[in-house]
């Protein structure tokens, strides 16, 4: 570890030499010290071995700008914390830190960065729907193709009519949001109704006849 102030004075020879080879140690260890070198130069490195860190001193020689962590336990080079990642002309265009989990939370940040799996869920609870209004969603609102399928739970039912040689006509009704029903026996059923609520079978015989009306609706 050495810094220099890399300026060689007129000196005799020994002292040249001495200087000269502090001044060569300096630029090897990169002005390495526990505080910062007395004499400073633009865009010169300092290894800060308080803190572990490499510097550069800006271009105009008034600050020092960190440019990584070196972990001298394992011998590796760390990045810092909230590090940008810019493009070629200095666009910031991610980060390399973990954001607030409040910026996750809502959602509408455009900055690239690393994040924990418990930002990422806790971003989903705040952002997730739990209560859809009465009347929020509409077929306008939706694409043709925005539902594809749609598995619901259904359940079946029946009912008969029967009649004497004179025939007779009669309605059935069905259980609200019924659909596909099935006829099986004489005469003749058409689906009736006034409403999706109150479906209903039709029936009318010439004569004799039984049967029964097999339907399926859907259940709450």
């Amino acid at each position: 570890m050495s810094q220099h102030d890399f300026n060689i004075a007129n000196q005799t020879a020994p002292s040249f030499r001495t200087d000269l080879n502090n001044a060569l140690q300096a630029l090897a260890t990169l002005s390495s010290g526990a505080s910062a070198p007395s004499t400073t130069f633009a865009n010169m490195l300092w290894y800060d071995t308080t803190n572990n860190i490499l510097k550069m001193r800006s271009e105009a020689d008034d600050a020092w700008i960190s440019i990584g962590y070196l972990d001298q336990s394992v011998n590796a080079f760390r990045i810092l914390d909230d590090t940008q990642v810019t493009n070629t002309s200095g666009t910031q265009t991610g980060l390399l830190g973990d954001q607030t989990t409040a910026t996750w939370e809502a959602g509408t940040g455009t900055t690239e960065s690393l994040v924990s799996p418990a930002k990422v869920k806790a971003a989903i609870d705040a952002l997730a729907v739990t209560t859809i209004a009465d009347g929020s969603i509409t077929e306008s609102k939706l694409a043709s193709s925005a539902v594809s399928r749609v598995k619901m739970k259904t359940g079946t039912n029946s009912g008969s009519y029967s009649t004497g040689s004179g025939g007779g006509s009669g309605t059935i009704s069905m259980d609200a949001y019924s659909f596909f029903p099935a006829h099986n026996g004489g005469g003749t059923v058409v689906i009736g109704g006034t409403s999706a609520d109150a479906p209903a079978v039709n029936w009318s015989t010439s004569g004799t006849a039984s049967g029964t009306v097999y339907w399926r609706y859907v259940q709450a």
